[in-house]
Order: structure tokens, then sequence, then C-alpha cells
């Protein structure tokens, strides 16, 4: 029965993101799979904290799309999110939960709350911080760069990936605790506390990456940095990064950094 409930609300959910544009046919193919598989493999609770980070991530890149088209033109990838996406936000998820089923231990779920918020907290940090008013800053010299470069940041940006992380801690809190006798607050308030440092600490790991190792590209048409290797139309030139070290792999490597730092503070601290 996990499975049918499990491939029953991933299409409902993916369905939806992919009438309204959010998702490609790939995307809702690989968003299915995801969501099946970690209901089924897992529980309410791993199932109901991927489908809050997708539902809402989902909803806040429909804010202000106008403002931020610009910025995202210089994207690997525009908003209809693909399998590739996917997979890099909620791969390493779904392997976690793999290696709960096979072998139980606390730890794995600790591990998938600060993956979860990593990926959260940069996806609001995105969404919001694009938004923002004043120019971003670049992450290695605090040096202003053009709204959309990689590893620039931004103070709205910065509060947005805090308060992802947070609500990844306490959407996580919440679905593991359905069913016992009470809520334990002290628990709901660790796992906020763990969810928005953690997912704060992976997200700032996604911006250094992107100013560092990401691939980038100059549009030889426009002149403008870009993360894409093709842009108006032609082919952008290399000019820094290593050319396997995509968008989607910082997003694997810096969710990787989050959840590490999720155990190991959850060790030290709680």
């Amino acid at each position: 029965m996990e499975w049918i409930w499990g491939l029953a609300g991933s299409l409902i959910i993916a369905g939806a993101a992919y009438w309204k544009g959010s998702l490609s046919l790939s995307g809702l193919i690989a968003a299915v799979l995801l969501g099946t598989s970690m209901f089924a493999l897992g529980s309410l609770a791993w199932f109901g904290t991927l489908i809050a980070f997708f539902v809402s991530s989902t909803l806040l890149s429909k804010l202000k799309h106008q403002r931020k088209s610009a910025a995202e033109s210089g994207y690997a990838k525009g908003g209809r999110r693909d399998a590739g996406q996917v997979a890099a936000n909620g791969g390493l998820g779904l392997l976690l939960c793999i290696g709960n089923a096979v072998w139980p231990d606390p730890a794995w779920w600790i591990v998938f709350v600060g993956v979860m918020a990593t990926v959260n907290a940069d996806t609001w940090a995105t969404e919001i911080g694009g938004m923002s008013v004043s120019a971003p800053r670049s992450i290695i010299n605090g040096k202003r760069v053009p709204a959309g470069t990689s590893g620039g940041v931004t103070g709205l940006g910065l509060l947005a990936s805090l308060l992802g992380g947070a609500f990844i801690g306490l959407v996580s809190g919440w679905f593991s605790q359905i069913g016992d006798s009470g809520y334990q607050v002290g628990t709901l308030a660790a796992l906020i506390i763990l969810g928005a440092v953690s997912g704060l600490l992976g997200s700032l790991a996604d911006s250094w990456l992107g100013a560092t190792f990401q691939v980038m590209y100059r549009c030889n048409v426009c002149g403008k940095t870009i993360e894409k290797q093709f842009h108006c139309d032609q082919k952008a030139t290399q000019i820094r990064g290593m050319s396997w070290m995509t968008n989607d792999k910082v997003n694997a490597v810096s969710s990787l950094v989050g959840g590490i730092m999720c155990l190991v503070i959850s060790i030290l601290i709680f």
C-alpha cells in the first residue's frame, strides 16, 4: 500500500507542478519516481519533508517572475525543473532514505534533514534574494557583482536561506511526531535550529562552490557572464571553473555539506 499511496500523492503534486509549468516532462517523471520511492522506503516524515521543499520552492519561483527574469537569463536552467535538477535536489535524500531502510539508524534522518534544509535554503535564497533591491556581493572578495552571478549573496538572500532551513526543520519535526502521544517541543525546537544552521551553511557552501569551481561562460554576443554553454543563440566561451562542475553538481555537493554539518552539530550540541 505504501507504493500506491506514494505514487498517488506524487502524481497529484508533480502533475500539478507540470501543469503549471514548474516541471518539464523529465522533471515530472523524476519527481514521481523520487516521491514514490521516498514514501515506500521511508515514512510520511521523509515524504512530507521532501514535498514541503518542493511545494514551497515551486510557489516562491512564481513570485515576481518578471522582476527576476533578467537575472535568470544567465542561469544554466530556467524555472521549469528537469530530471537533473530533481535528482540534484532530492537524489541524495533518496539515498539516505534507502540507507535507513537497509540499516536503520537515527543518523540517516539527521543527515536527511540537513540535506533538505540546504536545498530549500539555497532555493529560498535564490528566489527571494533575486528580488533584493541591492546588488549582490561576491562571497569570495565582497565586491559587488551583477544580479544572477554565481557566488553572489545579499542580505535578503542570507535571511531567506536561514528561514528556508528553519522551515524544513519545523516541517520535519512536525511530520516525525505525527502519531505520537504528544509533540515534544524540545525535539521540534532542536530540529528547527539544526535546519536553520545547516541550511545556511550548506547554502553558503553552494555560493562558494559557485564562485570557485562551477563552470562559467561568457557570451560572445552580449558579453554576459553565464552558467550555460549557449546564449544569444551562440556557443559561449568557458572562462573559469571545471567543465564537469555544473550547477546541478554544485547543488548536490553543497547539500551533502549541509547534511554532514547537521549531523556534526547535532552530536556536538544536542
